[in-house]
């Protein structure tokens, strides 16, 4: 009786539970562990005034990362720009406390929470949205679900390409092509239906084709290079750690490290970031992210095109036929 049955089945009870461990660890330790991080905040205002606000951010070693503005315009700017979350400006009347919940909703609230916990009870602190969240998704949680349908759609193609063996520029061609129907119908539902972002509508459709691009282009690179357990590999890259190490739903700042600076680098996080600066900053800060995802596109591509793919099994060698003997 062959044990190659059995040793099937002791692989298959062992890798389940490995499986699960890792997707616990990868999903729920970065949101169990969730605080600031040389978070980006401002204090704006004259030296003397706000020398009590810095040193109170300064109070939480590593937390705040601040920065320092002459006024309340600089410090607007600063936010509008993507330099910083948000920023406490010393006013005669008390702190003035201006925010961003378009940039993260969870930071904004950390904010105020942070601002008013640092003042005398009796002290108002007047509270500015400078970029507000739309009106379609306040909490900034639909926009956050959109990773991981956007990892699923890039895995999707770069799977599809590889089981149905197209290669060269067929399989290149595949690719762009369904990302690029992708981008359309993702940027019809958020930003025609739902209104969950409210940017340039090409503009929008060319980030989510560009990412889900980049996320099939490494799926079916990697198959390229590995065979079909390149698949696999991708897998684990761009949904088990590309999509909680993204931070679209908190911020990059708020994961422990290094896992917020990980989840730039992969094409998940890389295009969460993007769609938040053109979709609500004017494609401010967007260069990193645009770098990030060409790489990992034109990389993916390549390997596509030009690797010699490593087949599924080892083909059997044909049989030799001996001669004939002649009498």
């Amino acid at each position: 009786m062959s044990t190659a049955p059995n040793h099937r089945a002791v692989a298959v009870i062992l890798l389940i539970p490995l499986m699960v461990t890792l997707a616990l660890w990868a999903f729920a330790w970065p949101a169990a562990r969730i605080a600031p991080r040389d978070l980006p905040v401002g204090v704006a205002g004259p030296a003397s005034a706000t020398q009590q606000l810095e040193q109170r951010f300064e109070q939480r070693d590593g937390a705040f990362d601040v920065h320092r503005f002459d006024d309340e315009a600089a410090a607007r700017t600063a936010i509008e720009e993507r330099v910083v979350y948000g920023a406490v400006v010393a006013t005669p009347r008390g702190p003035h406390l201006l925010t961003a919940s378009a940039a993260s909703p969870v930071v904004s609230q950390l904010l105020r929470e942070a601002v008013t916990a640092s003042v005398p009870e009796d002290t108002q602190v007047r509270v500015t949205d400078v970029v507000a969240a739309p009106p379609g998704d306040p909490r900034g949680s639909a926009l956050g679900a959109s990773v991981l349908p956007l990892a699923l759609a890039g895995m999707a193609a770069g799977a599809v390409v590889t089981l149905m063996g197209l290669r060269g520029a067929r399989a290149a061609v595949t690719l762009v092509g369904s990302a690029a129907l992708v981008g359309l119908a993702a940027t019809a539902v958020a930003h025609s239906w739902l209104g969950v972002v409210t940017g340039d509508w090409w503009t929008e459709a060319g980030v989510v084709a560009l990412t889900v691009l980049a996320i099939g282009s490494a799926v079916a690179g990697l198959a390229a290079l590995f065979g079909p357990r390149g698949i696999g590999l991708g897998a684990l890259l761009m949904v088990l750690l590309g999509n909680p190490f993204s931070g679209v739903t908190s911020a990059p700042e708020l994961l422990p490290e290094p896992v917020g600076v990980i989840g730039q680098w992969l094409p998940p996080g890389a295009g969460g970031s993007l769609l938040r600066s053109v979709a609500f900053f004017d494609g401010s800060a967007a260069g990193g992210a645009v770098l990030t995802l060409s790489l990992w596109a034109l990389t993916g591509l390549a390997a596509v095109m030009f690797a010699r793919r490593v087949p599924a099994t080892a083909e059997p060698a044909a049989p030799v036929r001996e001669p004939a003997l002649t009498g």
